[in-house]
């Protein structure tokens, strides 16, 4: 889980942050246009299926062809994630949506590579078409917003609000394995209201470039959750890196990671060039421990990337895991603070150990099942025995009245879905995926605001998620 914000007095507002002002209303909606039969030729190579909680998106072609599909075949769920991201930016930071959304055209609108523009412009009109008017900012901003609420703004205002995912992840290959290939498992935390859009699988073919199939939510041009498998045989997740203080080392000018994490997946051919892609015009934005496995040479690496440090290790055999709190002694030392690498009573710390004894006993037997058995999995080593909490690799941030970890009780916050797959798996672009808690428990939005009436100023935003299934998601069925 993310530190929480700092308590203490208010520290004065830079120069250059206007103070707050009325959150936006609501999206505007019109009538759908008529569509040209270049639009409609453009949705026939499309589709979209909805299944156990999931909405699978394939789209492709040149880049405004393929952004034209997207944007239109998620205009509904896009429109009403814009509706609540405007209400909880304002709630959780204090300055509104449409702010973030200008700082992200001032800042990062040069920075953002021509095939992407050009989908992103694509994605506007096919939400435009679908009755959602829509411009190349709007877009822009709800996939830059995580970077700049995660990073910009904390270094900006000298205060620190918690927003970017989180999450668990694992990785193995070899002897580990029950046949010797890699299996990767990932879980999201994060906001339930943010969560509850983080529901769309989308199989993407461009025109050049790796096919891609990504964990994403309605508009994002990136995973962000993340969760990739890309043609070349490159599967990767990661864990955001918890604790900056100060965000020295972010530096707005550069490219934002979302645009370099999409440009990595979608054009590296190994491990190495990926690492290279994403370190182009690094800006230090969103960091993570990224796990990448390439199932061409059975190779796993874990590659932990700072603000000002990075680190890479990789095997042939054995695993890795991600619980948000760096391995890296620099990182953790010099970049961060109060990780909770070695307290248990932490939801970092507690994962770390809980990974370390899962993945020793499960030692060459790691598979699908098992992965998502682990992922799934509700022991709290603190405590010593099953009980869900922020502590536990499905985390239930909800349910935990957080007596000895620091954090607020009964946050809405944890885990909000599950994905597994193996190289067979990653080889023909399929994954096990559970929409919701990765242990399958369901959130009832009602009942929870009901026992905990201090989260009412979600109500209207917070939607239920009931109990879905593991489903295998292919290009061709979904069934589970």
């Amino acid at each position: 889980m993310a530190p929480q914000p700092p308590v203490g007095p208010a520290k004065p507002r830079p120069h250059n942050v206007q103070p707050p002002i009325a959150p936006s209303a609501a999206l505007a909606r019109t009538a759908p246009t008529s569509l040209t039969d270049e639009q409609k030729g453009w949705l026939a190579e499309a589709s979209r299926r909805d299944v156990n909680g999931w909405v699978h998106i394939s789209i492709g072609g040149a880049p405004f062809e393929r952004g034209f599909q997207y944007g239109y075949l998620v205009a509904a769920e896009y429109a009403e994630s814009i509706r609540v991201y405007r209400e909880m930016t304002y709630q959780d930071i204090g300055m509104t949506y449409d702010f973030f959304v200008a700082r992200a055209v001032e800042l990062h609108a040069g920075k953002v590579p021509p095939e992407l523009r050009t989908e992103i412009e694509g994605i506007a009109a096919g939400l435009t078409a679908a009755g959602v008017p829509s411009a190349f900012d709007d877009v822009l901003g709800i996939n830059d917003w995580m970077e700049l609420t995660g990073y910009w703004w904390p270094k900006n205002s000298g205060r620190y609000t918690a927003l970017a995912p989180t999450g668990g992840e694992g990785i193995a290959t070899g002897s580990a394995t029950s046949d010797g290939s890699i299996v990767l498992g990932h879980t999201s935390f994060t906001d339930f209201w943010q969560g509850q859009f983080e529901n769309v699988i989308l199989d993407l073919n461009p025109a050049d470039g790796n096919r891609i199939i990504m964990q994403t939510a309605p508009g994002w041009i990136a995973s962000m959750t993340d969760f990739w498998l890309a043609s070349s045989g490159l599967a990767i997740t990661e864990t955001t890196i918890g604790g900056y203080e100060g965000y020295k080392g972010y530096d707005e000018t550069r490219t934002p990671e979302f645009c370099r994490a999409r440009t990595a997946t979608q054009y590296a051919n190994n491990i190495d060039h990926w690492i290279s892609l994403m370190n182009a015009e690094n800006n230090g934005g969103y960091a993570n421990s990224w796990l990448i496995g390439d199932i061409n040479t059975g190779e796993i690496a874990r590659y932990e990337e700072g603000l000002l440090y990075q680190s890479l290790a990789r095997k042939t055999d054995g695993y890795f895991w991600g619980d948000n709190a760096p391995t890296d002694p620099r990182i953790r030392n010099l970049e961060c603070f109060g990780t909770g690498f070695s307290d248990i009573r932490t939801p970092n710390g507690a994962r770390q150990v809980r990974w370390q004894q899962l993945l020793g006993e499960f030692d060459g037997r790691i598979d699908v099942e098992v992965g998502k058995r682990m992922i799934g999995d509700t022991f709290d080593p603190y405590l010593n025995y099953t009980r869900p909490s922020a502590r536990t690799i499905c985390a239930h941030s909800d349910e935990d009245p957080c007596e000895n970890s620091g954090l607020t009780p009964f946050t809405p916050f944890g885990s909000v879905d599950a994905k597994v797959a193996r190289a067979a798996d990653i080889a023909e672009m399929n994954l096990w995926a559970r929409y919701g808690r990765g242990d399958g428990a369901p959130f009832d939005a009602d009942e929870f605001l009901r026992r905990h009436p201090q989260w009412n100023w979600q109500k209207d935003y917070l939607k239920s998620r009931p109990q879905q299934p593991w489903t295998y998601v292919t290009a061709t069925d979904n069934g589970g």
